[in-house]
C-alpha cells in the first residue's frame, strides 16, 4: 500500500482573552500579549482573536484594538497576526475604517 507524504498543516491559535476567576481584563490582555508572542515565536501562522461582547468571562471585545496592541508589542518578531469580526454586531464602516488604520 502506498502512502501519501505528510502534509505540513500550518499551526493557528484561537484566544478569546479569557479572564481566570479572581483576575482582571488587565491582567487578562496582559497574557493575551504574552501568548501571541509565544505563539510567533514558536512558528504559529495565525493568531485569530474573535470579538465577544457582554461577556462577563471574556476580555476580548475590541478585536481591531487588541490586534493593534499586539502588533505594537510584537513588533520584533513581524509575526502574522489575524481577528475575527462577527459583521452583523459591528457598522461595516467603522470597521472598514479601524482595520484600514491597522
Amino acid at each position: 500500500m502506498i502512502f501519501p507524504r505528510p502534509v505540513s498543516v500550518p499551526r493557528s491559535v484561537l484566544d478569546t482573552v479569557p479572564i481566570v476567576e479572581g483576575s482582571t481584563a488587565r491582567v487578562a490582555l496582559a497574557n493575551t500579549l504574552d501568548l501571541a508572542q509565544r505563539a510567533g515565536r514558536l512558528g504559529y501562522r495565525r493568531y485569530w482573536v474573535p470579538g465577544h461582547h457582554g461577556m462577563p468571562g471574556v476580555a476580548g471585545s475590541a478585536t481591531s484594538v487588541i490586534i493593534e496592541a499586539d502588533r505594537l508589542a510584537d513588533r520584533a518578531d513581524q509575526g502574522p497576526r489575524s481577528g475575527g469580526v462577527l459583521l452583523p454586531n459591528h457598522s461595516s464602516l467603522v470597521l472598514a475604517e479601524q482595520f484600514g488604520m491597522l
